[in-house]
């Protein structure tokens, strides 16, 4: 087990509301509110959106890997599922073939709804990137994954 030293932060922030993970925490509060809100419109939520852009560039996916894609426990992402496919947005086999994974699809209902949506959603991005400017953005980027990847090692 690696042993970590307890160390000073690299800026000087003087209050909580201006360490960084605050600072993420308040732009994924803001994103997660703003696409909750245009996703509500055409009856979804954010893990079922997800989930649906997730098989549309993945056909198959299993449960566990949808789940640890969209960020939910494997719960989570069956009552997802079990929600997608009762809308007739995905289907599912009723046993697996192999094993215990059961691939999911997008219907052609499911791929219309996720069409319907994806302006919308894409929309909300694009505020959220205007707020960027361009000659950083792929510094921005790259410094996101460069944080993510730190935390999970």
């Amino acid at each position: 087990m690696k042993k970590t030293t307890p160390t000073q932060p690299r800026h000087s922030a003087d209050e909580v509301t201006n360490h960084v993970g605050y600072l993420l925490k308040r732009a994924q509060a803001a994103l997660r509110g703003a696409m909750d809100k245009v996703l509500r419109e055409h009856g979804l939520t954010v893990p079922q959106y997800a989930t649906l852009e997730l098989l549309a560039l993945h056909p198959g996916m299993s449960n566990a890997d949808l789940a640890r894609a969209t960020f939910v426990t494997r719960q989570s992402g069956n009552v997802v599922l079990r929600g997608l496919q009762d809308a007739g947005l995905i289907t599912r086999p009723t046993a697996p073939d192999h094993g215990r994974a059961r691939p999911a699809h997008l219907t052609e209902e499911g791929r219309a709804r996720l069409a319907a949506v994806q302006t919308a959603v894409y929309a909300v991005e694009q505020r959220m990137t205007e707020a960027i400017p361009s000659h950083r953005m792929t510094a921005l980027l790259a410094d996101l994954d460069r944080i993510a990847t730190a935390l999970v090692e």
